[in-house]
């Protein structure tokens, strides 16, 4: 948690973009982003240079050479960001403007860095020197500050910090699934160090970096003391997509700030035949997009064959699964359409998970989960690739609360069954005797299948009905009588009153 004079530090960065005139919040944190990714490539080159003397092997800086730009020749080394930080406000801009961005794109062909190929289109907005300059200054006390905290990933908080004020300004907060659920989620699925994740759909990363920090907690020493394991966790592990230039963006800095040196995150459109990925993947987690209709002719085919519709939210479902390897788990938000549409695709692929595959659970969450940007119901399913059936019975949980209020405001409350739900989860051999009219309980995969597929909670769930005693006919007609007089009695008082 990001708190004190830290979170004021970097309230006041934000503020000093707002009075600069760079109020669209995607804006800010993509300046933000590119002036950190700056900051880390000098870090990252003085770190090289110190392991390098200590194990006495040459190194070469990228900044070391004359650098060419547009046929005019710096010393690289005034690219670096110790250096140009101390220039005056106008020298400093010019430098940023018309040397630092161009150089680092042109590192692209540097494999070595992670931070360079996200930074391949990059535009500088920041407005005048002086904005910049007090940026510069603001995010330099914003890094000394982390230097100086004890906390395991303070660098992650800051960067959460940030990425939760795209949903806290009201605009594009559909990016944003809420940490608690996606935490949910992970916790559902357990990754385990072998594990190759990925999210189709990965908007600022929030499922990957998560599914990293449940492995930093529970796998630390079987990761980090086994070469071959860290070296997957860092380079190998984690895919994530996205159709948002501005989102991948982020969503590459914010796992490169949670520790993960190269994470796999790139432009893609996961739905068309750009994306040829097939039998990869042991564990997916997203919440894609759900933006009505495409057209055919932009969605790969083969997922048409599985599904032939038009619609986002289905065709997401065929695509888990042809990317997911046989014994790979799947844990995705649907809105609750998903779960009782009644056309043939929506059928489809209902049947094609449960006939097909192994439908493990169908979480219904509360409508309020995504206020204050969309009142939608939606669920969480749970599967396993299989390739050859597998389904018997399908746990079912009705999710009331989720530690916070289900309005606008969306503030803590004491009611939360998420501790429930992964405890329950896993111990699924204890529910089997759980009643219909208790929050969670199994039904037969046969007794779904008579019933096209339906996949809706409240399909199978019994409602208690409570009898209620009423007092006689009499007893309520005196009573009524009795609050007649009453009226009539004060009526007559309100009458002398206006008399008088």
């Amino acid at each position: 948690m990001v708190t004190g004079e830290l979170k004021n530090k970097i309230d006041s960065l934000w503020d000093i973009f707002a009075s600069g005139g760079l109020v669209n919040p995607l804006d800010v944190i993509e300046q933000i982003t590119y002036l950190m990714f700056i900051h880390d490539l000098d870090d990252t080159d003085n770190i090289r240079a110190k392991e390098s003397a200590m194990l006495g092997i040459p190194h070469q800086s990228i900044f070391a050479d004359a650098v060419t730009i547009g046929g005019r020749t710096v010393d690289g080394n005034q690219l670096k960001w110790s250096v140009f930080r101390d220039f005056p406000a106008g020298k400093m801009y010019s430098t940023i403007q018309e040397w630092v961005f161009p150089f680092i794109k042109n590192l692209h062909a540097d494999k070595d860095s992670a931070y360079t190929k996200y930074m391949d289109d990059a535009i500088f907005k920041i407005p005048t020197p002086l904005v910049l300059d007090k940026v510069v200054t603001s995010l330099d006390g914003i890094y000394d500050m982390m230097k100086n905290t004890n906390g395991i990933d303070v660098r992650g908080d800051v960067y959460e910090y940030l990425l939760n004020k795209i949903a806290s300004s009201g605009l594009n907060g559909q990016f944003r699934t809420p940490r608690h659920i996606i935490k949910m989620m992970v916790e559902i699925l357990a990754p385990k160090p072998d594990d190759v994740i990925c999210d189709p759909a990965c908007g600022t990363s929030g499922f990957l970096v998560a599914a990293g920090e449940y492995l930093k907690e529970n796998y630390k020493e079987e990761i980090f003391f086994n070469k071959e394991k860290k070296d997957h966790y860092m380079n190998s592990m984690f895919y994530g997509y996205d159709m948002d230039r501005t989102m991948f963006r982020i969503g590459a800095m914010n796992m490169m700030t949670h520790g993960i040196d190269s994470p796999f995150i790139e432009y893609r459109d996961s739905l068309s035949d750009q994306n040829a990925d097939r039998d990869k993947y042991s564990l997916i987690l997203a919440n894609p997009p759900f933006k009505g209709s495409l057209d055919y002719d932009i969605v790969s085919a083969d997922l048409l064959k599985m599904c032939k519709t038009k619609k986002t939210e289905l065709l997401f479902l065929a695509l888990f699964l042809r990317m997911l390897k046989i014994g790979g788990r799947c844990a995705c938000i649907v809105p609750d359409g998903v779960l009782f549409g009644s056309s043939k695709a929506h059928k489809d692929i209902r049947k094609e998970i449960i006939e097909n595959n192994r439908l493990e659970a169908v979480i219904s969450m509360p409508s309020g989960v995504f206020k204050p940007y969309a009142g939608v119901s939606t669920a969480v399913l749970i599967f396993t690739k299989t390739g050859h059936g597998g389904t018997d019975t399908v746990w079912f949980y009705d999710m009331k609360a989720d530690g916070f209020s289900l309005d606008d405001k969306r503030s803590p409350i004491a009611e939360n069954d998420i501790p429930d739900i992964i405890e329950r989860f896993h111990n699924l051999h204890k529910e089997t005797d759980r009643e219909r009219t208790e929050k969670s309980f199994f039904v037969p995969k046969q007794e779904i299948a008579d019933n096209d597929y339906d996949l809706s909670i409240n399909k199978y769930k019994k409602i208690e009905y409570v009898p209620v005693e009423y007092p006689p006919t009499s007893e309520i007609l005196a009573e009524i009588k009795d609050l007649q007089a009453e009226i009539a009695k004060d009526l007559l008082e309100l009458e002398g009153m206006l008399g008088e």
